[in-house]
């Protein structure tokens, strides 16, 4: 029921208000001077005030004035006679949300105020889904207690009050977004936008008109204006994901950017001042891009003023058990499940598995048990495909008798593993171990192995 509160110095009119909100749901207090109605909006907080403009003391405007210093405010609705509409009109410039003019009717009053209502719960709609966006991002929610994620979450609390740029590393899925996130919600700027952009999912000759927008007739096409990701991301952060990818004309763009705070729409011939953080992110080693050429060293130092190194999740083993159990809850809230936890079989095999996707693997295969889980209980079955531990266990359950093993052998195994995966197919056979085309013959030739029937069955080749 939203809560009104009436400030008039003229008590009939004070009382034929009051009574039409209450017989149409309102919640009414009254006050019969500015003062008092002040006093009365500082101890209740009401959704709605409708002012009178001109009574004796405290007028309707001073009231208005007063009220700016408050977090969330009330919508103000003021009553005026017609010769003082341009004392309204401008004490609506100052924040108030309509105007009444008397003679009031009826159908007028609950109009306005209805608008005002739902004005108000949009309001606090939006406040509320801020609140729950700043907490799902808290810094402390970030979930990990190993050393290396310890040390990283320092250096976020360290770098997340300033505006420095700073430079994620971690491999895909590690959760670099999600700590661009934290540091955007929890800083001085987590009122403006966060805005996201894929560098490697662009093609190279769009990636400047998605950055820096561009004019009508610019090129080809360019039939409007498009404002880019820096001017859209203006008062707020821009997330650079895998910045590695960014092509090199692109790159220098980008260090105009960051050292003049300007830009520039393609086919302009003006400049436009941006007031943006950058956070920027990678799964490559840029040292080594900058040393092949691919990367502007003096970009790269730029980025980098700041640096935040995010573990693999094979690295920080000691925090799966506690990430299972967050995502289990997580997607227990959304399925509407119970699921308790996890078989010490089944956590067994997710802290021994190699987690190639990182966090974002993890927590599809949990998603994914928590479906179709019929138990309160995930077990070994629920995430066994998922894991495909079959395939993976004679490589993972390898043990080296006492007597020792022939590594030729081994090594010759695999290949003929690798070869029946790919059904027979040398290139596909390759990748699957991590090896060059070339370097993968030189040891089907090495092993004699170059011969291969259609069954899969490994014949030494025939020498003339």
């Amino acid at each position: 029921m939203p809560v009104v509160v009436v400030i008039d110095d003229e008590h009939p009119q004070l009382f034929i208000i009051k009574t039409i909100l209450e017989e149409n749901g309102y919640e009414v207090h009254t006050a019969s001077s500015g003062e008092e109605g002040l006093k009365l909006i500082n101890t209740i907080y009401p959704d709605i005030v409708l002012s009178d403009l001109k009574m004796s003391g405290m007028s309707g405007d001073q009231i208005l004035d007063a009220l700016n210093d408050m977090s969330v405010k009330p919508a103000f609705i003021l009553m005026t006679a017609y010769g003082t509409i341009s004392s309204a009109v401008e004490a609506m410039k100052k924040g108030a949300f309509d105007y009444l003019t008397k003679p009031l009717e009826k159908d007028v009053i609950l109009h306005t105020v209805k608008k005002a209502a739902e004005m108000v719960n949009l309001v606090r709609e939006n406040i509320r889904l801020q609140d729950a966006l700043f907490d799902k991002f808290k810094i402390e929610g970030i979930v990990g207690s190993s050393k290396k994620m310890k040390e990283a979450v320092e250096i976020v609390k360290k770098v997340t009050p300033t505006t420095v740029t700073v430079l994620i590393y971690g491999e895909s899925g590690t959760g670099k977004e999600l700590i661009a996130r934290a540091i955007h919600y929890n800083s001085p700027r987590r009122m403006g936008p966060f805005t996201v952009i894929n560098c490697a999912a662009i093609p190279d000759n769009l990636i400047e008109s998605e950055l820096f927008g561009y004019e009508p007739g610019a090129f080809t096409g360019a039939s409007h204006r498009k404002i880019g990701l820096f001017e859209a991301s203006d008062k707020g952060t821009l997330f650079l994901d895998e910045v590695g990818d960014l092509p090199l004309l692109t790159q220098t763009k980008i260090l105009r950017v960051l050292q003049d705070k300007e830009i520039r729409r393609l086919g302009s011939k003006n400049s436009l001042k941006v007031d943006v953080r950058i956070i920027a992110a990678t799964n490559k080693m840029l040292e080594k891009e900058v040393s092949a050429g691919r990367f502007r060293e003096d970009l790269f130092y730029r980025l980098k003023v700041v640096t935040v190194d995010l573990p693999a999740l094979r690295d920080r083993k000691e925090d799966i058990p506690t990430l299972t159990e967050f995502f289990i809850q997580k997607y227990n809230n959304e399925f509407g499940k119970r699921v308790k936890g996890v078989s010490e079989g089944a956590m067994k095999a997710l802290v021994e598995y190699h987690w190639p996707g990182n966090i974002r693997q993890l927590e599809s295969v949990v998603e994914r048990a928590v479906l179709m889980c019929d138990k309160d209980v995930i077990n070994i079955n629920d995430i066994k495909s998922e894991l495909r531990l079959p395939e993976e266990a004679g490589i993972l359950d390898i043990k080296i008798p006492d007597e020792g093993l022939n590594f030729e052998e081994l090594e010759k195994e695999l290949i003929k593993k690798a070869m029946e995966k790919a059904n027979n197919v040398a290139a596909k056979a390759a990748q699957l171990l991590g090896m060059s085309y070339k370097t993968f013959w030189y040891r089907l030739e090495k092993f004699g192995l170059k011969s291969i029937s259609s069954k899969g069955d490994v014949y030494p080749e025939k020498r003339n």
